[in-house]
């Protein structure tokens, strides 16, 4: 009893020498963060629920389908990188100023953002579709796909900005707490997606029978529609966010610099992060269409586990960049702790889930029957890889709230670019454990990544950083 005591009182959270006032209760203080967290983190997971209802719809179509769709995601990610690290430093900064209570300075960094996106978007579509085959390729998509993964891809890069614009809003109202607007949202869209998915792969109520197109046109659809509902929740007068389109619009420079200074590492660390991903994939894939279908979809109910670390995540991230903003270091210390001993309890779940019910989690998705049996020890290696995952991914949520990414970005480039796909090469193929190896090295990342993590949240050194 002592032992749960000191690890889930705020007490003993700090050190004597950290406290810099009246330390709150546990209730008020697991009370606030599930507050903030509750609806982010049913957005993540509803999204990648709904979200995973996609491979289940294009399972249907087969393994050829699966795998065309699974090969496509980490490319589409390389697309994302750029925008998800500057939503990194929309959260964090929109979140100090949140603190500090400075609307206007919140605001002019929006809409700095929202322009470098909408910028950025257009570009980086544009290349993505005219060189859709070649990075299909360097990803290890197979000929027996390749024609479906095209088409997927196309859509995909064509509807970039529609994402980048979205999700830049989304953040900014997440730093300033907002974070039901941004469930609301993404929930709507993922519904919207599925729904079309229904109507447009199989060619129900009179829309055309398209496949895997179909699939990808309900993706796009769906973020339309998260895009609209994003620009009427920052069109509101008389609330902290809001998108005012009188006025100037030209980036000042108090808000580039905050920006720079915390999305510059954070573009490092997404691009280590996608290099080092694409690579696993590309490994995965090379041994053949079966073994990459059953990764996709075990990596899909992985996923969802994601969903409990990173909505906590969006939690800790605010909490701590709001109390930094307000001067009160240790309750950024206490909140980031307090999500992840959240963190633990949704990791107990996953464990029991995964270990007890995989296969007919599987099952959801697919009846072929190599992958059936394929998917059960890697569903035992992702159980074992939820707590050291969940929570590696909140402490670094934590620290990208304080703006240390610079951190974030060397552990990310040592751990997933370099050591993940090593370790996967070696125990895949020289060793010969196939598609197991590769989930072992996903094991080990994980586990590094907590450790290095755990070490930099325990130095404080990000507490002390200034936006």
């Amino acid at each position: 009893m002592v032992f749960l005591k000191r690890l889930i009182d705020p007490q003993y959270m700090v050190k004597p020498d950290q406290r810099i006032g009246d330390i709150p209760s546990a209730k008020s203080v697991y009370k606030e963060a599930f507050r903030m967290a509750w609806p982010a983190l049913t957005e993540s997971f509803l999204v990648m629920l709904i979200g995973s209802a996609d491979t289940a719809m294009v399972g249907q179509l087969g393994t050829r389908a699966i795998s065309a769709v699974g090969i496509c995601g980490q490319p589409r990610m390389i697309l994302f990188c750029i925008f998800f690290a500057l939503n990194v430093g929309v959260t964090a900064v929109i979140a100090r100023r949140r603190g500090e209570n400075r609307p206007d300075a919140a605001n002019r960094t929006l809409r700095a953002c929202l322009l470098i996106a909408l910028a950025l978007s257009v570009i980086l579509g544009t290349l993505g579709f005219f060189l859709r085959d070649q990075i299909l390729r360097l990803a290890g998509t197979q000929d027996d796909y390749f024609d479906m993964a095209r088409v997927y891809f196309t859509v995909t890069a064509l509807s970039l900005p529609l994402n980048a614009l979205c999700m830049t809003i989304t953040a900014a109202q997440r730093g300033a707490g907002n974070t039901r607007v941004s469930m609301r949202v993404n929930l709507t869209a993922n519904i919207v997606n599925v729904i079309f998915n229904y109507f447009l792969i199989f060619g129900k109520f009179g829309f055309p029978k398209l496949g895997v197109l179909g699939a990808a046109l309900a993706t796009s659809l769906g973020t339309l529609v998260g895009l609209v509902l994003a620009i009427i929740s920052v069109c509101k007068p008389k609330q902290f966010i809001r998108l005012e389109f009188h006025g100037s619009w030209l980036p000042d420079n108090e808000a580039l610099k905050a920006i720079f200074s915390v999305s510059s590492s954070a573009a490092v660390e997404q691009l280590c992060l996608r290099i080092g991903f694409l690579i696993y994939a590309r490994l995965v894939a090379d041994l053949g269409t079966n073994d990459f279908a059953t990764h996709q979809v075990c990596m899909t109910l992985l996923s969802i586990s994601f969903s409990f670390g990173d909505g906590l995540t969006v939690a800790a991230t605010a909490l701590v960049g709001q109390n930094l903003g307000r001067k009160r270091a240790d309750l950024s210390i206490i909140y980031g702790k307090a999500c992840q001993r959240m963190g633990l309890v949704c990791a107990a779940i996953i464990i029991i889930s995964f270990t007890c019910f995989g296969q007919f989690f599987v099952s959801l998705f697919t009846d072929e029957a190599y992958v059936l049996t394929a998917c059960i020890p890697l569903l035992w290696l992702a159980a074992a890889a939820s707590p050291f995952q969940i929570a590696q991914v909140i402490t670094n949520g934590t620290l990208r709230g304080a703006g240390d990414t610079k951190f974030v970005a060397i552990l990310s480039l040592v751990c997933i670019t370099i050591l993940r796909p090593v370790l996967s090469y070696v125990l895949t193929y020289p060793l010969g454990f196939g598609l197991i190896g590769a989930w072992f090295g996903m094991l080990l990342d994980q586990i590094l990544r907590y450790a290095g993590s755990q070490w930099r949240y325990a130095s404080g050194k990000w507490a002390k950083i200034k936006l």
